[in-house]
């Protein structure tokens, strides 16, 4: 599956991120969002590992956007928020992640090949602010 709620809230939140003058911290945007303050906290904090968002600490800490958003692919906030690379289907084209360990024998593998990278194309060119500001 390409798109759980993790990449899901990773949008959310960085919708109400990217016009933030100040910090946001995880708690306001749990509230705000109506969702899981622990599960939003490991998304955002594996955004600021992949250098998506800076983090501040202290009584005015929280989140920024750690770049512009056009500098900023959809492909790396949806490999940041899954904790791996995207993938459109579950059977991978990848010999290490095919549930059966029998991509050669695939009569499919070649299509799989071919549609994760038109996607993974799509992904990498779409930025914050294509998304948001369209």
């Amino acid at each position: 599956m390409l798109l759980t709620r993790a990449s899901e809230y990773a949008l959310l939140s960085l919708d109400i991120i990217r016009n933030a003058k100040e910090p946001i911290g995880a708690e306001y945007l749990a509230n705000e969002l109506n969702i899981s303050q622990s599960f939003l906290a490991k998304i955002l904090q594996n955004l600021a590992k992949a250098e998506i968002l800076s983090s501040k600490k202290g009584a005015k800490g929280g989140f920024l956007l750690a770049r512009p958003a056009e500098e900023i692919s959809m492909y790396t906030v949806v490999e940041a928020a899954e904790g791996k690379a995207p993938a459109v289907f579950d059977c991978s084209q990848y010999l290490n992640t095919c549930p059966n360990g029998a991509i050669g024998m695939c009569s499919i593998s070649p299509f799989l090949s071919k549609f994760q990278g038109r996607v993974n194309k799509f992904l990498i060119e779409l930025t914050l602010k294509d998304i948001y500001e369209n």
